[in-house]
C-alpha cells in the first residue's frame, strides 16, 4: 500500500467519524435554541476545547508557523498578544455575558443581545450588527477554505481550485446537518487532535535538528539579535508600530462572535472557572508548538518554501519527517483545524441572517421555518466565500488579520462596555459599532506610505470606537442634566 493510499483511508475515517457526529447531532436538534445555542446545555471541557478550536482554526497550524518560518522570534509577539487576551476574555467576558444573554429574554445571538441589552426598538442595533457579521465573515470563512486548498493541494496534487471545493463541500455537509451540537461536538474533538498534532510534530522537528540550542543557532539566521524580538525579517527594528500591532490581535478577542457564542452556551456560569483553566492550557500548548514548528521550518527546510508558500511549512514538516500513518492524522488534524472554524462561523452568520433580519420582517415565522432558511443562508454563504477563495494568491494570515480586526473594532468596545457600564445607551452603542467597523475598512485600504497606517487596523478602530462611545455617553448624560 503506498504512502498516499495510508493517507486517504486515513482521511476517510477521520470524515466519516465526523460526519456520523453530525447526523448524531441532527438527531438532537428540535428547535431554533438548539440549532443555534445547543439548548444552553455544553460543559466545560466542550465549551474550552470548542472556543479554542473555532479561534485558531487552519491559522494555527499554517498561518502562525508560516510567519514564524518567515519572521524569526517576531511571530512571538502574536502569540503572547494572543494568549493574554484569551485570558482575558474569559475573565472578563465570559461570566457576565452567559448571565445576561439568559436573563435578557434568552437571547441567541450577538445582535439580539445588542437589542434587548439597549431596549432598541428600532431595531437598528440587531440589523447594522447582523450586517457587519455577514461582511467580515465572508472574509474570515474564505480564510478557512484557502487553508483547506492549500492542504489538498500538497497532499493528494488535486489543483488549488478544486481542493478549495472539497473542503467547502466537506464543511457544508455537517454545519447544515447538526447546527450548533455538531459543530461544538466536532470542534472537541477537533481541538484536541489539533493540540496532539502540533505539540507532536513540534517534538519530533527539534529532535531531528538535534535539541532546542540548534533551533536557537538556525533562529539566528533571520534575527540579528537572538535574544531581542525586535527584529524583522529584513534585519531592521520591528519599531513601537510593529510591536504595537503584533500585540494587538488579543483586543480582537471581545468582538469575535464564533467565540462568544461558546460563552454563552455553557451550561452555568459556575462551570468557566474551569472552562477558562482547560482552554488557556490547550491555547498555550498550541501556540507554543506552533512558533516551534515555525522556528524548526528554517533549519529543516532552508528557503525552500517562499512567499504565500511558507503557510506550508507544517505540512512540509510532516511530510518529511513522519511515518504515513501518523502523517495522515497530522494532515487530518489540519482539516479539523480548518472546519472547526468555518462551522463555526457559517452558523453564527447563518443565524444573523434568520434571528437578526429574517425574524424582524417576518415576526410569525416557526422555529421549522427558522432552522430550514439557516441551512439555506449556509450554503449561501458558503458559495460566496468559495468564490473569494479560489484565488490562489490569498494569504491565510491576511484574511483572517482583516476579518479579526473587523470584528474586534466593530463588537469589542460594544461588549465590553454594554457588560460594565449600566447607563451606556442604544445611540452609544450604534456610534462605537458604527466608527469601529468603518475606521477598520478605510485604515485598510489607506496606503501603508505612511509610517503610522502601517498600524494594524484594529488598533485605531478599537481605540476610536471606544472613545467614540464613552464621548456619546458623556454628551449624552451632560445635555440631560442640562435639560432638568
Amino acid at each position: 500500500m503506498t504512502d498516499q493510499n495510508i493517507t486517504f483511508i486515513t482521511f476517510g475515517a477521520y470524515l466519516l467519524l465526523i460526519f456520523t457526529i453530525g447526523w448524531i447531532a441532527l438527531r438532537r436538534t428540535h428547535n431554533q435554541s438548539d440549532y443555534i445555542l445547543g439548548g444552553r446545555k455544553l460543559g466545560s471541557w466542550t465549551t474550552a476545547i470548542s472556543a479554542g478550536a473555532s479561534d485558531m482554526s487552519g491559522w494555527l497550524l499554517l498561518g502562525l508557523p508560516g510567519y514564524a518560518y518567515v519572521a524569526g522570534l517576531e511571530a512571538v509577539w502574536i502569540a503572547l498578544g494572543l494568549y493574554i487576551g484569551t485570558s482575558v476574555n474569559w475573565s472578563v467576558v465570559a461570566p457576565r455575558l452567559r448571565v445576561q444573554t439568559q436573563s435578557l429574554n434568552n437571547a441567541l445571538t450577538i445582535p439580539e443581545y445588542f437589542e434587548f441589552r439597549f431596549n432598541d426598538s428600532s431595531h437598528s442595533l440587531r440589523i447594522i450588527s447582523a450586517i457587519f457579521i455577514l461582511l467580515f465573515y465572508f472574509f474570515y470563512t474564505s480564510s478557512g477554505l484557502v487553508a483547506g486548498g492549500k492542504l489538498f493541494e500538497s497532499v493528494f496534487g488535486l489543483s488549488y481550485q478544486w481542493a478549495v471545493i472539497i473542503g467547502a463541500l466537506t464543511i457544508l455537509t455537517y454545519t447544515c446537518l447538526g447546527g450548533f451540537l455538531a459543530v461544538s461536538w466536532t470542534d472537541l474533538l477537533q481541538g484536541l487532535l489539533m493540540a496532539l498534532a502540533l505539540s507532536y510534530v513540534a517534538i519530533v522537528s527539534i529532535y531531528s535538528i538535534h535539541g532546542f540550542d540548534a533551533l536557537l543557532d538556525w533562529i539566528s539566521i533571520i534575527n540579528t539579535d537572538l535574544l531581542n524580538p525586535y527584529t524583522s525579517t529584513i534585519n531592521e527594528p520591528l519599531g513601537i508600530i510593529g510591536i504595537v500591532s503584533l500585540l494587538a490581535w488579543g483586543l480582537g478577542y471581545f468582538g469575535q462572535p464564533h467565540i462568544l457564542v461558546r460563552f454563552m452556551a455553557i451550561e452555568s456560569e459556575e462551570k468557566i472557572p474551569k472552562a477558562r483553566l482547560i482552554a488557556l492550557i490547550w491555547t498555550a500548548i498550541g501556540l507554543i508548538s506552533a512558533l516551534l514548528i515555525g522556528f524548526s521550518g528554517i533549519a529543516l527546510l532552508g528557503n525552500e518554501l517562499q512567499a504565500n508558500d511558507s503557510e506550508k511549512v507544517f505540512i512540509e514538516l510532516l511530510q518529511l519527517l513522519l511515518h504515513p500513518i501518523p502523517a495522515g492524522i497530522c494532515l487530518a488534524a489540519i482539516l479539523a483545524a480548518i472546519m472547526s472554524t468555518a462551522d463555526s462561523q457559517l452558523l453564527v452568520a447563518s443565524s444573523a441572517i434568520t434571528e437578526d433580519i429574517y425574524k424582524i420582517v417576518n415576526s410569525k415565522a416557526t422555529d421549522k421555518q427558522l432552522m430550514i432558511l439557516g441551512r439555506l443562508a449556509v450554503i449561501v454563504l458558503t458559495l460566496c466565500a468559495t468564490l473569494l477563495a479560489l484565488q490562489p494568491d490569498n494569504n491565510v494570515l491576511e484574511l483572517v488579520a482583516y476579518a479579526w480586526a473587523g470584528f474586534g473594532a466593530t463588537f469589542g468596545p460594544v461588549i465590553l462596555l454594554s457588560l460594565y457600564w449600566k447607563k451606556m445607551t442604544r445611540n452609544s452603542a450604534l456610534t462605537g459599532m458604527l466608527t469601529g467597523g468603518i475606521t477598520v475598512i478605510v485604515w485598510k485600504n489607506i496606503s501603508s506610505d505612511y509610517w503610522l497606517f502601517n498600524l494594524y487596523e484594529l488598533v485605531p478602530g478599537f481605540i476610536i470606537a471606544m472613545g467614540c462611545i464613552v464621548l456619546n455617553q458623556t454628551f449624552q448624560q451632560t445635555k440631560l442634566q442640562h435639560g432638568q
